[in-house]
């Protein structure tokens, strides 16, 4: 998640080596476990992996309300990544579904 490297990369934010790795990391699993269940070739175990992935989408949130309130980001940034994991979120959810109906 580019956008999230921005974010982390400049300000107060860059000095809080703590929060700013964390929230890198549970950017980074997001597609990699959403990659290492689909190359799983078995449909219980890709859902497993995407219940990971949807797991790191709401640390990443949670940890944008953190870096909110420390004011290492503003309410646009914050709303423009809390979306676009939110938008996320639901089409992993929507794949979840499918994937147990098939």
């Amino acid at each position: 998640m580019e956008i999230i490297y921005r974010l982390t990369s400049s300000g107060a934010f860059a000095k809080d080596f703590a929060l700013r790795d964390q929230i890198r990391r549970a950017a980074i699993s997001i597609p990699s476990n959403i990659a290492e269940g689909f190359s799983r070739r078995s449909n219980r175990e890709f859902v497993q992996f995407l219940f990971i992935a949807k797991g790191s989408i709401s640390e990443a949130q949670t940890q944008l309300y953190i870096a909110l309130d420390q004011q290492y980001i503003s309410q646009e940034a914050f709303k423009e990544v809390y979306d676009g994991l939110e938008t996320i979120a639901k089409q992993t959810s929507r794949l979840i579904t499918y994937l147990r109906e098939a």
